[in-house]
């Protein structure tokens, strides 16, 4: 064969290899790349997102000093001051377990003056807990009394009590507890709701005897029902937090009520590649959220209260290399803008010394640290001022995306979370179609490294790490809107949160 024509055979080879290698790359594109199409309504659908929505819980027993007199919440612990001022804690939650639990000392002025003078520097409004179970009325009312007169600024609210639908608050036989609060049915736990509703009355009728200006929020239930394999404690097929709305609405003193949401239950034995997957899972959007809102929280609204979540979190005690990794970052701000537009009034992550799901913690040294779920924070505090506005998501091609926009005078922002992750993840070209935008276009991308879901450190938002005392990200400029729409491409394991200006 001639040289000319062995050429030609060899031209021609390559050039079909070479159409052949750029379809299957163009179809290898196409699967990794999927168009999103979220379109904006221009009615606003609920109201405006309180300043204070993100907030975290701590237990009571954090107020009080260490054995060396140290307290956690003192206005000279300036390194966890400038954290939560650096990550965004606009409310603090006390509470949990120990505002009951008869091995710890109720705190007393001292450690609420110093508690005070922490949420002063810190900037953050406070939710305080008063104990019910085996408490003293006399003791809660000259507590109150105090706050009031000394701190009623910086007060939200009071709760009276922790979790008081579970079996383990009650007396019932063979079990005694506080003999105010009775199961008159043995171990149906919802059958304690009357006397619990004629106890915290007490206390509550009490309180405002001496301080007529008190408010309150309640009940702090902690059972999700009907969430599959969570406990029923429902009274009369009511949630104990419906009740209450119902039976307290008209006192005039319910500022809103409370309920607690671990989402994923118990996460001891959980596996990381089984939380992940459940952290960033439809599921938890599309049935475990809407089936705790429609049996307990959208009845609370129906009676013209707002609720919060004044303790949440993915996993109660968390999964070390998930709840403390990056996934967790993407599923709470997922999960405090999809009860923003919900009409929530906030949520307070649990923070409770020292477990995986916490937001801050000690390190071995004793120097305070932040786990990725502080970029939830910071990301939802760019995104969040405004009231949430409608939206309609087309995704022909099913990526696991969330989208919520919420707007002010001037703009709207709309935070794009991608959950897909690993070897087969998609990114997705989403555009925001929107009537009213037009002109600059600027994003801050929240994402870790290679879209590392596990990833403890390498995170960025804005092109910038959060560190203990500052965060410098910036605005990325994207394309800019023409006739209301413009397109960004949102990497598999990632967020943004794009500003787009109002005409």
């Amino acid at each position: 064969m001639g040289r000319s024509r062995v050429n030609r055979h060899v031209r021609r080879f390559f050039s079909v290899s070479s159409l052949l290698f750029i379809v299957c790359l163009a179809a290898g594109v196409a699967r990794a790349q999927s168009e999103v199409v979220v379109k904006i309504d221009d009615r606003v659908s609920g109201p405006t997102i309180p300043d204070d929505f993100a907030g975290l819980s701590f237990e009571s027993s954090n107020l009080l000093a260490d054995k060396n007199g140290n307290y956690l919440f003192s206005d000279s612990n300036k390194d966890l001051i400038q954290l939560f001022r650096t990550i965004g804690i606009k409310n603090l939650r006390v509470g949990g377990g120990t505002a009951d639990g008869p091995e710890y000392r109720v705190p007393g002025p001292a450690d609420i003056d110093q508690l005070f003078a922490f949420a002063k520097a810190a900037d953050v409004r406070v939710i305080y807990t008063l104990r019910l179970l085996n408490g003293s009325i006399a003791d809660d009312a000259n507590i109150a009394s105090y706050i009031e007169q000394h701190y009623a600024s910086q007060l939200v609210c009071f709760q009276i009590g922790n979790e008081p639908d579970w079996h383990s608050f009650h007396t019932s036989e063979g079990h005694k507890r506080d003999p105010r609060i009775v199961e008159t049915v043995s171990e149906v736990p919802g059958t304690a709701y009357p006397s619990f509703l004629t106890d915290w009355k007490d206390f509550a009728n009490a309180i405002n005897a001496g301080t007529p200006a008190a408010k309150y929020t309640g009940p702090d239930t902690g059972s999700n029902y009907p969430v599959p394999g969570t406990k029923d404690t429902d009274f009369e097929g009511k949630s104990w937090t419906e009740h209450f709305a119902l039976d307290e609405k008209a006192s005039g003193r319910l500022l809103f009520v409370a309920h607690h949401d671990y989402v994923g239950e118990n996460g001891a034995g959980v596996s990381v590649p089984t939380a992940v997957e459940s952290m960033l899972s439809k599921d938890w959007v599309t049935i475990r959220y809407p089936l705790l809102f429609e049996h307990v929280l959208e009845p609370v609204l129906k009676q013209g209260l707002s609720y919060r979540m004044t303790e949440a979190n993915d996993y109660t005690g968390g999964v070390d290399g998930a709840s403390n990794a990056f996934a967790s970052a993407l599923w709470a701000l997922d999960y405090l803008h999809w009860h923003a537009e919900h009409r929530a009034m906030g949520i307070n992550f649990h923070n409770k010394r020292w477990i995986y799901t916490d937001t801050i913690y000690l390190d071995p040294s004793g120097a305070f640290r932040f786990n990725p779920k502080a970029y939830a924070f910071k990301a939802f505090d760019i995104g969040s001022h405004g009231s949430p506005v409608r939206l309609s998501i087309t995704n022909q091609n099913e990526v696991n995306l969330t989208a919520y926009a919420v707007r002010d005078k001037e703009n709207l922002y709309v935070t794009v979370i991608n959950k897909e992750y690993g070897p087969k993840a998609r990114w997705a070209a989403v555009t925001i179609a929107a009537p009213e935008v037009s002109g600059h276009t600027a994003g801050m991308f929240l994402k870790s490294s290679n879209g590392d879901v596990t990833a403890k450190t390498g995170i960025t938002f804005g092109e910038a790490p959060i560190t203990m005392d500052s965060w410098n990200g910036k605005w990325t400029e994207l394309d800019a809107c023409k006739n209301g729409r413009t397109t960004v491409k949102v990497p598999a394991a990632s967020a943004v949160v794009l500003k787009l200006a109002l005409q």
